[in-house]
């Protein structure tokens, strides 16, 4: 029981309390004075040194505007110069669970846990009573006006609840908890005294009441008496176990059929064991399969692939190995009439391009050794051989045979028994028709132009001496067309 003193320092100290809500519509409930610890965590994972400062806590009372209900709180206030001034608010529809801390033996120290919370990595206050009757009055409170106000209750942990709830049985008649549920008590009181609520309500009704000592009185002999309680539960066990040998013997049949049905269970279990192991096995030389096979397929991926890019690389070698046929038929049988020029020049240059396309850098070095590219290599260097040597004879015989004609033409040098100019644009004509070809013929084979240059001389120096009476006359234009010619036909 509190002395009077007590009760007058705790009076003083609710009105104190009292004072720090009197410019708001919040009443005060209860009020402790208990310490608060807060831990805070390092980066490495370990827990520094607790600060403990000192706080209270203060339960408090506020009716909605829109509704009948009250809005349950739960104050933080801190000591300050001017007396109590509040610190924080928690509200009690948010309170999840009640958890005792595990090294604190006195049991006044606990963790209060909230649903609210924006940072949950950070480690939650721990409030630290002055006492046990101060920590169940606190609690029983909580307990209460979460079940008249919310209809739940929030999770206990680390804490006997049944020694809670003979605490309360105890002491609820000197609980000085004011109820939110009176309305009007609450209105009345705080326009009389300003706002200052004093309505007490017991904790446990009449019928609450009577459920806890009916409970309570089964095991009120093990409470009070304890050798007593033993000896009735060690003869409760005797009793029990009596009857249960007793049993055991009425159903030995039962039992032997029970132990039949467990040896076959075990027979079958062994059983499936040994499948269970085949199948082991089975399941294993599968898995080793089905690896080789993807290993295998994988590889057969890889080539098909690589096959692929091969056939696409020897795509584009067949074409550059390809010899058309109109191309072969003019090299190698072609006239070199002065309509065929233009085809017999286009067919030169496709076979100069092949075989430049033949070598490298233009070939990649690696397609150089290969035996078609080796044979084709020599089926053009055939085409080009036989070309040139038709070409060679072709124009040899053509200048030969074009100043034989001009020479024995009469009226080339006369005209109605008169000396006339040569007229030599019949020759420059045709000089400039094969003059492509003779540039293809440079390209191809240098060498072959020796022949050329000196079949060609020959024949203009027949010409020039067969037209000496008039190249005074026309010197000039005869050696222009020689120096011209010369230098299509001398090498660079």
């Amino acid at each position: 029981m509190a002395s009077a003193a007590q009760i007058g320092d705790e009076s003083e100290f609710l009105r104190t309390v009292d004072a720090a809500f009197q410019d708001s519509d919040n009443a005060v409930l209860v009020a402790f004075r208990v310490a608060k610890s807060q831990a805070s965590w390092s980066v490495a994972g370990r827990r520094n040194r607790l600060t403990t400062k000192p706080r209270v806590l203060a339960i408090t009372a506020m009716r909605s505007s829109s509704t009948q209900k009250f809005s349950v709180n739960l104050q933080v206030l801190k000591y300050s110069s001017g007396g109590l001034q509040p610190a924080k608010v928690y509200k009690l529809k948010h309170l999840t669970k009640i958890e005792a801390v595990p090294n604190d033996n006195t049991g006044c120290t606990f963790v209060m846990g909230f649903d609210n919370l924006k940072s949950q990595s950070v480690a939650p206050p721990q409030w630290t009573m002055r006492s046990l009757d101060d920590r169940n009055r606190f609690l029983t409170c909580i307990l209460k006006l979460c079940k008249e106000n919310l209809g739940r209750l929030p999770k206990i942990q680390g804490m006997d609840v049944v020694e809670l709830a003979l605490w309360a049985q105890a002491n609820v008649k000197g609980l000085p908890i004011g109820s939110p549920v009176q309305a009007d008590s609450v209105d009345a009181e705080r326009d009389q005294k300003e706002g200052k609520v004093t309505v007490e309500r017991e904790l446990l009704s009449k019928a609450e009441e009577d459920d806890m000592e009916a409970l309570l009185g089964a095991y009120l002999l093990g409470i009070d008496e304890a050798e007593a309680f033993s000896e009735r539960l060690k003869r409760e066990l005797l009793a029990l176990e009596a009857a249960n040998v007793h049993a055991i013997l009425e159903s030995e049949p039962l039992v032997e059929e029970v132990l039949q049905d467990l040896d076959s269970a075990m027979a079958g279990v062994e059983e499936m064991e040994i499948w269970l192991g085949v199948f082991n096995i089975k399941l294993r030389h599968m898995r080793e399969d089905i690896e080789s096979i993807e290993s295998r397929n994988n590889m057969l991926e890889m080539q098909v692939q690589n096959n692929a890019l091969l056939v696409g690389e020897l795509y584009k070698l067949l074409e550059r190995l390809h010899v058309p046929s109109e191309y072969a038929a003019l090299l190698t049988g072609g006239s070199f009439d002065e309509a065929r020029i233009p085809q017999t020049v286009e067919a030169c240059d496709w076979l100069a391009s092949s075989i430049r396309g033949l070598e490298p850098p233009i070939l990649d070095s690696t397609y150089v050794n290969m035996r078609a590219v080796k044979d084709k290599r020599t089926e053009l260097e055939k085409l080009k051989s036989t070309f040139l040597r038709r070409a060679s004879d072709f124009l040899r015989n053509y200048f030969s045979s074009l100043v034989d004609f001009m020479i024995t033409d009469k009226t080339y040098f006369s005209q109605r028994g008169q000396l006339k100019r040569p007229d030599h644009a019949d020759l420059r004509f045709r000089c400039r028709t094969y003059a492509r070809l003779l540039q293809h013929l440079k390209s191809l084979d240098k060498s072959s132009l020796e022949p050329l240059r000196n079949a060609y001389c020959h024949a203009l120096n027949l010409l020039l001496r067969r037209e000496m009476p008039m190249r005074r006359c026309f010197g000039y234009l005869y050696l222009f067309l020689l120096m011209r010619l010369c230098a299509i036909l001398e090498p660079p």
